[in-house]
C-alpha cells in the first residue's frame, strides 16, 4: 500500500509503501524429543518457534539457518516448507509475513537461549505451553497436520 508522507520543511509529497516485513520461523523437530520452543525477551513475551527477521540480501532459507544459530545454538537442516503464513494481525507489533520451515538437527545437540530468546528447549507435542505468542499455535497446529500426513512440505530452495 503506497502512503503519501508530506516533507514539513518544503510541503512536498513523497510516496512511502507499507509493506509487511519479511520473517522466517522455524519448526526443529526431533521425533523423540519433540519441537524447539524459545521464551521471548522483547514483547510480545511468550514462547514461541525461533525465528526472525530476512536481512536485506539474505534468502529466506539462509535467514531461517542464521537465526536458529543465534537463537538456539543449533546447525539446522532445512526439510522443507510448511507455509507462508501473512494475516495482518498475526504479529501484534506490524505486519509481518513468515515462510514457515520445518528443520532437523544431527545427533542430540541441545538449543540454548540467545539473541532475543531468554531460553529454548525441546517440547513434547504433548507439552507445549499455553503462551504461545504470534500465530504460532496455528502453524504448530499445521505442523501436527503434517506429521498425520494431511498436509505436505514444500521444497526448500537450494
Amino acid at each position: 500500500m503506497e502512503k503519501t508522507i508530506i516533507c514539513p520543511h518544503c510541503g512536498r509529497g513523497f510516496p512511502q509503501f507499507a509493506n509487511p516485513s519479511p520473517t522466517t520461523d522455524v519448526i526443529i523437530h526431533d521425533p523423540a524429543r519433540g519441537i524447539v520452543l524459545i521464551r521471548r525477551v522483547n514483547p510480545p513475551l511468550g514462547y514461541a518457534l525461533p525465528g526472525g527477521f530476512i536481512d536485506e540480501g539474505e534468502q529466506a532459507e539462509q535467514a531461517a539457518r542464521r537465526e536458529m544459530r543465534e537463537e538456539t545454538g543449533l546447525d539446522v537442516r532445512l526439510l522443507g516448507v510448511l507455509g507462508v503464513y501473512s494475516r495482518p494481525d498475526r504479529d501484534p507489533r506490524f505486519h509481518t509475513l513468515s515462510v514457515v520451515f520445518v528443520g532437523s538437527v544431527d545427533g542430540d545437540a541441545e538449543p540454548v537461549g540467545g539473541d532475543d530468546a531468554d531460553s529454548a528447549a525441546f517440547y513434547s507435542l504433548d507439552a507445549i505451553p499455553a503462551s504461545l505468542a504470534f500465530d504460532h499455535a496455528d502453524i504448530i497446529r499445521d505442523f501436527r497436520d503434517y506429521l498425520d500426513g494431511k498436509r505436505p512440505l514444500l521444497p526448500v530452495e537450494r
